[in-house]
């Protein structure tokens, strides 16, 4: 069992790592290929930071557990938004002027939506992954036209640029991505062995350890992201990070879990976890959006949403033992 936790939390800190060398390097790399700070800060660094999530859902979907994946693509949203949105706005309450997050916000609450017409069957067969994988796209590609609309004159535009390192040159920005490419391979495969195996010695389904330690620790670079940035006083990033992150993981990761071998859902996942999600998203867009410009998620509204979280999670730790 030591050797088993040893893998999780090795795997868990590769994954952090990775994702924040990956961030780097592209965001770098991008820029130095004429991509404005706006489509970079709403793809790039979105695309890095769900990083562990989709590497996990790729290795669990190939070592035959794909309801690891799902688990920790439904896991993640809930953390996003009971940990990271929580802790932030408790720390620093968060007001947003930003039109491009204003339209990203409600597109969240949609994608959040989406996979209940595939889940309801209690299965996920590879042409559902498919077509998640083709809403992925047509989402990127919303979010670039997006992106060029509001471009010049929207607040956070200036917030993605200053989080792109000016001083690095494009060799050890490739490096960087090399890097944080091997670090999340071999992180994620070390976190599935190891909560696979912890899944089997405590015998409980491999969707519940996805769910609550899996999830939290592959939301840690979202969290990191989110306090820096409220911390430093940027909280279009802050909240962007959120709203992209949960996003990308209910159209890739789960996506990308079904396209590589069909899932047979455990049937807890739509009758608790997947509405329990649904709850927190429609929490967290109903606290934060509003008719006006703004964006405010206060220190109140995010003490319920971690309280909620930790209530969740200590819901599912008794019916488990």
């Amino acid at each position: 069992m030591l050797l088993y936790v040893i893998a999780l939390t090795s795997g868990i800190i590769l994954l952090i790592w990775g994702a924040d060398r990956m961030v780097v390097g592209s965001s770098v790399t991008a820029r130095n290929l004429g991509v404005s700070p706006m489509i970079v800060g709403l793809t790039v660094v979105g695309f890095a930071t769900s990083a562990p999530e989709i590497l996990v859902s790729v290795m669990a979907a190939i070592d035959g557990v794909p309801n690891l994946a799902i688990g920790n693509a439904i896991g993640s949203n809930i953390a996003n938004i009971g940990l990271v949105a929580g802790m932030t706005a408790l720390a620093w309450p968060l007001q947003v002027n930003s039109l491009t997050l204003r339209w990203e916000l409600p597109a969240m609450f949609a994608v959040s939506i989406l996979p209940v017409t595939l889940l309801w069957d209690d299965n996920l067969s590879q042409v559902e992954g498919l077509l998640l994988i083709c809403a992925f796209a047509g989402f990127i590609y919303w979010i670039i036209r997006l992106g060029q609309r509001t471009r010049d004159h929207d607040t956070i535009e200036a917030e993605f640029a200053s989080e792109i390192p000016i001083d690095m040159q494009q060799n050890l920005a490739t490096l960087w991505i090399i890097a944080g490419l091997f670090l999340l391979t071999g992180g994620s495969k070390a976190l599935v062995w190891g909560a696979e195996n912890i899944a089997r010695e405590l015998e409980i389904t491999n969707t519940i350890l996805g769910i609550t330690v899996v999830a939290v620790g592959t939301s840690l670079p979202e969290l990191a992201v989110s306090i820096l940035a409220a911390r430093k006083g940027e909280h279009g990033l802050a909240v962007g990070n959120i709203i992209g992150s949960n996003s990308f993981n209910m159209l890739v990761v789960i996506g990308i879990a079904a396209a590589i071998r069909p899932v047979a859902l455990d049937i807890t996942i739509v009758s608790l976890h997947f509405p329990v999600m649904l709850a927190f998203t429609a929490a967290f867009f109903f606290m934060a959006y509003n008719y006006t410009e703004t964006i405010r998620i206060s220190r109140r509204a995010g003490a319920i949403l971690l309280i909620s979280f930790i209530a969740y999670h200590a819901y599912v730790a008794v019916k488990i033992f």
